[in-house]
């Protein structure tokens, strides 16, 4: 069997581009510039580690919010949590850093005043960032982010020439749908992002896998544009049931995804406050954290196209540990991709 690092390339192969990180042995993970998991900044990219594989970029924005702001810090605080990942993922039997070319782009523009304006110079922003091949990972920021991230990702794709036919498929971690039509009249918030996407034509809802739903919930309708459109929806309720039936409707769905490019989008208030309490609109009877780890490394194979984490709420989180779990599962996303090259 191949070392995680692969064989070494022939003469004819193009050399493995790879992601250089500090030696923690040398410069303490404490010292320095936080970067998201001491990834380089884009301008500091060698030339011989481009085409970059993926873009990393905050997005400190919560205009979007319905309940508790404060998510606009977010991506700072996954930064500075970041800084004790490691690169070598152990299920998975991969050096991320050693597979994948990726950098920390920054942050994108926010006018927190104007959520439409908003979501557009974050998709402008993203469209244009590194390479053209390069994937994009967004760190929030509110949900309402997740359609900007989409736009530019299928944006990219389709001048391309990869354009997904009919839309991108979407793994969706969530504690809510957001597909409702409009709240207080603003139809640009946390609690719309795939409606809005649904509506452009950005992802197909037929491919489209929304895991965790629980409520309580306004109303049974709160459930009824999502199913109609042709989402799947699996209940927490489902993955904790005997037999676990939603389990099996999982592997149904990722099986069938093929080659088909997928976005996977994650809000951290899936996961219970026991173990996230560091979001807006915290739901309880959540997965755990390991609970929300094995769920993504059942991805393992699909093609992602692009992804995001969102929701973190510094104020109420306890230890960093919504933020350390945050800056886990973008570790997790990337290294799926390491896991599939």
């Amino acid at each position: 069997m191949a070392t995680p690092s692969g064989p070494t390339p022939g003469p004819s192969a193009s050399p493995r581009r790879r992601t250089v990180l500090p030696d923690a042995r040398i410069s303490p993970r404490f010292a320095g510039l936080a970067t998201f998991g001491r990834y380089p900044r884009l301008d500091d990219v060698a030339p011989e580690n481009r085409p970059l594989d993926w873009a990393i970029y905050g997005v400190p924005y919560d205009t979007g919010v319905t309940f508790r702001p404060g998510a606009r810090f977010g991506p700072r605080a996954i930064r500075d949590a970041s800084q004790y990942l490691k690169r070598y993922h152990i299920e998975h039997a991969v050096d991320v850093c050693d597979t994948l070319s990726m950098a920390d782009c920054g942050d994108a523009p926010v006018l927190p005043f104007d959520p439409r304006k908003t979501l557009d110079a974050v998709a402008e922003f993203a469209t244009d960032l590194a390479d053209e091949s390069t994937r994009l990972l967004a760190i929030g920021g509110d949900h309402s982010i997740a359609y900007a991230n989409l736009r530019a990702t299928f944006t990219r794709l389709a001048e391309h020439g990869r354009e997904p036919k009919g839309g991108l498929a979407v793994v969706h971690f969530d504690s809510h749908l957001d597909t409702v039509d409009a709240v207080w009249g603003e139809r640009w918030s946390h609690a719309s992002p795939f409606r809005r996407a649904i509506e452009e034509g950005l992802i197909n809802p037929k491919r489209m896998l929304t895991i965790g739903i629980k409520g309580p919930l306004n109303g049974a309708a709160d459930l009824d544009y999502a199913r109609q459109a042709g989402v799947t929806v699996v209940l927490r309720e489902d993955l904790r049931r005997a037999g676990a039936p939603g389990i099996a409707v999982i592997r149904e769905f990722l099986g069938k995804l093929g080659d088909t490019p997928t976005y996977i989008t994650f809000d951290i208030d899936v996961v219970d406050p026991a173990f996230a309490p560091g979001t807006g609109t915290p739901s309880v009877g959540g997965l755990s954290s390991i609970e929300a780890l094995e769920l993504l490394r059942m991805c393992r194979g699909i093609n992602i196209a692009g992804g995001d984490v969102v929701e973190v709420l510094p104020d109420r989180d306890v230890s960093q540990i919504t933020a350390f779990l945050a800056a886990h599962i973008a570790f997790e996303i990337l290294a799926l991709d390491a896991a599939r090259q």
